[in-house]
């Protein structure tokens, strides 16, 4: 399961990780987050073995200091983070594939 992520615990599980972090920026209304969120989870299913890889979820609702400091404007946006830096950054739904290709460039 995707670990969900807040204000407070952001900078620790996100910045501070020694590996690549895809984080979802999603709200529980939003019809294209609702078709996004399966596809995340089975992202978190397929790397839930692998300790270099996070897979994330952040309510931007809930956790707006986190959502304005990353300038989300538009969701669902994902982004990869690797070692604390954003190198990747989505708008709107995104294809399994797609994602799980970018998150092995960037283990790689």
């Amino acid at each position: 399961m995707a670990k969900e992520l807040n204000d407070q615990n952001f900078e620790g599980e996100v910045i501070k990780f020694d590996g690549v972090v895809l984080v979802d920026f999603w709200a529980p209304w939003c019809g294209p987050c609702r078709m996004q969120g399966p596809i995340i989870e089975e992202l978190a299913k397929d790397f839930g073995g692998n300790d270099k890889v996070k897979i994330t979820k952040v309510n931007v609702d809930e956790n707006q200091g986190t959502a304005g400091k990353f300038q989300i404007m538009s969701i669902p946006t994902l982004k990869i983070f690797k070692g604390g830096e954003a190198v990747e950054d989505f708008i709107g739904v995104q294809n399994k594939d797609i994602l799980t290709q970018k998150i092995k460039h960037h283990l790689a």
